[in-house]
């Protein structure tokens, strides 16, 4: 040690590493962090600039020292302590009966024999090696015998640790798990290809073995990689009798391991889950491709040994894969409540991770040219999890005379000429009466932005189909007799859909100029234009500068507010509106609470919303006081879900903690009790 370093900086340096791991293991391991973000972020930035300070302080298993390796020209192979054998498959309650009577045989004995289960994750298997608990190398599996040396690209993975937990670590152990890339993090990674021009990974499992191989150990880094372990090789200086006993003390020395490991005693216990879990692993964060099932006993492991490399003790139960190549037959398109034209892919119909496939989604024009498919093409789909179908790419070569695929030059349910703004990746449908954009702005209006009871989509669909509403004027001239008229309604019914119109006069002016449809401004957004402009009439006569300087209005969205309000049609709607008694205007007492009424709650937000972005969803609940996070733990109060809400919704089932859907979240914001 350095004659300049005093006691104080030591002890403080080994304190923040405690802390440091502690917290790391606490929020990617256990996903029960005890404290914010910003607080981790302090203890870890005190520790980086204390290791700057006293350079002689630096250990290699550091939590600071993840990254810092050069970028490599190639990766050696190095040989497994001991080898890591490929497992046998079955795909039916036969064959796996079959191989339990097997084992049975070959043990001799009528000794009961108990099953452990773990879902069999789609990733890359790695060996991690640890001497006196700390991590001296990692490799990839190889060819089971030798693999390719990518330590310090694994020491990237925050859930892997750098150091074991716990005193008097053994001498040496052989860790064994599966890198893997979640699925919501797959998702951005191929997003962020595609524009990039790269080529997309056609599924997670290629994208974590791609990223464990990456020669810039920083590039590794940048993707959210995890690990599930489930397994040790070789453990020196300590006994374990069995995968159960070996997957706990795996779990006290700090791994990650699946939470989902089941033990059973019996094959046919096994055989049902394994049935069920392909129904359930669309619930997943992460891919999986089937279950493994080993005997837990370690000695009767021993005694039924291996067979050309393969373990006679454990099976691979395979389901589907979630992957598939089919014949691209159309492409249609799609006007959303904003005029979006959305392309949508019509497939020859595929079996895909189980599930049948005959459409999938295509985000924009852009993204069908960067993947460069083409109607009549064999395509690879993608079905991740509960994720919506996507077209990944061309399967091979074109086919003979198929063309590059054009978004239409006009509107395909009202013939108005499509336009796409300067700056925009979406094209749009101008026209404000046509007919898709009309209706789902009724189901916009009544549903997340005023929330309208006892006026459901299926109500606002028999108005419209009978001609009755075709604006959002035309739903405050109805009359009670109207409704009452409509098949399915009585006049109980009907008068109370009338109250409720009625009564929707009342909501705020937030509310009126989110449920407008004014392009970009969703909830948050029409909040802070509702507080800064207090009137519509301010708003509309506002400046793009006066625009700007509101709280996350930038000149991109400042553009299109202010193109909005000089449509004459959009004045008029707003004049008609206001002739009918909505509220247009800032009232008194709705100001930004200073303590609201979700103040000591917490929330997580996941999955896709219709109505916000993710980050309008996260402001609007600090806006009523309530905390936000990104993990669930039981001091969650609740997990609002969209669309492909991955693991987050599952494990607030697990735990207990209430899961909101879309509707119930509007109503949180409009009314929290």
């Amino acid at each position: 040690m350095s004659s300049r370093t005093t006691a104080a900086p030591v002890e403080r340096v080994e304190e923040l590493r405690r802390l440091v791991r502690h917290h790391n293991h606490r929020y990617h391991v256990l996903d029960d962090p005890e404290i914010e973000d910003a607080a981790y972020d302090a203890l870890f930035d005190e520790l980086k600039a204390l290791e700057d300070e006293h350079p002689e302080l630096v250990s290699a298993d550091s939590p600071t020292q993840r990254v810092g390796a050069p970028p490599a020209a190639g990766f050696t192979k190095v040989s497994h302590l001991s080898p890591m054998g490929s497992l046998e498959k079955v795909t039916t309650r036969e064959a796996l009966e079959k191989w339990a009577d097997d084992v049975r045989k070959r043990l001799g004995t009528d000794e009961p024999v108990a099953y452990v289960l773990e879902p069999k994750i789609d990733g890359s298997a790695v060996s991690l090696v640890y001497e006196d608990g700390v991590l001296v190398r990692g490799a990839t599996r190889g060819d089971g015998e030798r693999g390719e040396d990518v330590t310090v690209n694994l020491r990237t993975i925050e859930a892997i640790p750098l150091r074991m937990l716990g005193a008097h670590p053994p001498a040496r152990v052989e860790v064994r798990g599966e890198i893997y890339f979640p699925l919501e993090g797959f998702v951005r990674f191929n997003e962020a290809q595609l524009a990039a021009e790269r080529k997309p990974a056609p599924n997670a499992r290629n994208a974590a073995a791609g990223s464990l191989r990456q020669l810039n150990p920083a590039v590794t880094a940048e993707r959210p990689l995890s690990i599930f372990v489930y397994g040790v090789g070789v453990l020196e200086g300590e006994t374990l009798d069995s995968q159960c006993e070996a997957l706990d003390w795996l779990r006290g020395r700090g791994f990650r391991t699946n939470p989902d490991t089941l033990r059973l005693d019996s094959i046919g216990e096994v055989a049902d889950a394994c049935i069920e879990w392909e129904s359930r692993r669309a619930d997943l964060g992460y891919e999986i491709d089937g279950i493994v099932i080993k005997v837990d006993s370690f000695d009767q492991q021993r005694r039924l040994g291996s067979l050309h490399g393969r373990p006679r003790f454990a099976r691979a139960f395979k389901w589907a894969p979630t992957t598939a190549v089919t014949r691209l037959k159309a492409i249609h398109v799609r006007v959303g409540r904003t005029g979006v034209l959305n392309p949508l892919a019509e497939l020859e119909a595929v079996q895909v991770g189980g599930v049948t496939v005959t459409s999938a989604t295509l985000h924009n024009e852009d993204d069908v040219r960067r993947k460069d498919i083409r109607v009549g093409d064999l395509v690879i789909v993608q079905r991740a999890g509960d994720v919506i179908p996507q077209v990944v790419g061309p399967a091979g070569e074109h086919e003979p005379g198929t063309k590059a695929w054009r978004m239409p030059k006009r509107c395909p349910l009202c013939n108005a000429e499509v336009v796409r703004p300067e700056g925009e990746v979406m094209h749009r449908c101008p026209n404000r009466a046509c007919p898709s954009r009309g209706l789902e702005t009724l189901y916009h209006w009544v549903g997340a932005a005023l929330d309208i009871e006892n006026v459901g989509a299926s109500t606002i669909k028999k108005l419209w189909d009978e001609g009755i509403v075709r604006s959002l004027p035309d739903l405050y001239r109805l009359s009670a007799e109207q409704l009452a008229e409509l098949e399915g309604f009585a006049e109980l019914s009907a008068s109370r859909a009338y109250e409720s119109i009625q009564r929707s006069k009342e909501q705020p002016f937030s509310r009126v100029l989110f449920g407008l449809n004014i392009p970009k401004v969703g909830w948050v957004i029409a909040r802070s234009l509702a507080l800064n402009f207090r009137t519509v009439e301010a708003l509309a006569v506002a400046t793009l500068e006066q625009l700007e300087e509101v709280e996350g209005i930038g000149p991109e969205r400042a553009d299109l507010i202010a193109e909005w309000f000089a449509d004459s049609d959009n004045l008029a709607l707003v004049a008609e509106l206001r002739e009918l008694g909505l509220q247009l205007a800032l009232a008194e007492d709705d100001r930004p609470p200073d303590e609201g009424p979700l103040t000591g709650r917490q929330y997580v937000v996941t999955g896709t919303l219709e109505g916000w972005t993710r980050e309008e969803a996260k402001a609007a609940l600090e806006a009523l006081g309530a905390k936000v996070s990104d993990s669930v733990s039981k001091k969650t109060t609740g997990v609002v879900v969209g669309e492909s809400p991955g693991s987050k919704a599952q494990k607030a089932e697990k735990l207990g903690v209430p899961v909101l859907a879309e509707a119930d979240f509007a109503a949180l914001l409009g009314a929290p009790g």
